[in-house]
């Protein structure tokens, strides 16, 4: 349950890019894009920091180190990282580029942040267990007060996105909906 949203609080969107977004899901797509798109109005019309972010994982240690997993990756097609249409992004906007599951690692995300006073993030994107469970890891970690909206997420595996909302998330932060979250932003504490 979403009890408070920060006054300082970033809406993270993780990999809602091109050339994952054609991969098979357990969420209709087209949903997600559509939650992260009114939660992006929300956030822009409160003033608060969003903060998108895309996945280049070619180019990293870990998929060179880890043969069963990215072997057959090959060189990313044209358009791979960029980010759908769906989500309208503008250049204020905080864009950040990471090669491994944790938005945080190897990236100026924390930085950024800081810079900005944000105590808190709202979370969502593709997959849940995958690039926004590394990325709600690492906030925890660093002391942000963590929302996660579920709604606004999805995964390739029933079972992962499961785990990560009902085992995973309720230790890290606060989880509900867009709508949960809509509610709380306006009444920031």
């Amino acid at each position: 349950m979403i009890t408070a949203i920060d006054k300082n609080t970033a809406l993270v969107l993780i990999d809602l890019q091109k050339g994952i977004a054609g991969r098979p899901v357990v969420h209709p797509i087209k949903e997600i894009f559509q939650k992260s798109a009114t939660l992006v109005s929300a956030f822009r019309k409160e003033g608060l920091p969003i903060v998108v972010v895309n996945v280049i994982p070619a180019s990293t240690g870990w998929t060179k180190s880890r043969k069963d997993v990215m072997q057959n990756m090959g060189e990313l097609p044209p358009g791979f990282a960029d980010i759908v249409d769906e989500i309208k992004t503008e250049p204020t906007d905080i864009f950040v580029t990471k090669g491994t599951w944790n938005a945080f690692f190897n990236t100026a995300m924390h930085t950024e942040l800081q810079k900005r006073n944000v105590t808190g993030i709202v979370l969502a994107g593709v997959a849940t267990s995958i690039g926004v469970e590394g990325t709600a890891r690492a906030a925890s970690e660093l002391g942000y007060n963590v929302s996660l909206a579920t709604d606004a997420m999805t995964d390739m595996k029933a079972e992962a996105h499961e785990n990560s909302i009902k085992n995973i998330f309720p230790r890290l932060g606060e989880v509900g909906t867009t709508a949960d979250i809509l509610e709380k932003i306006h009444s920031r504490v």
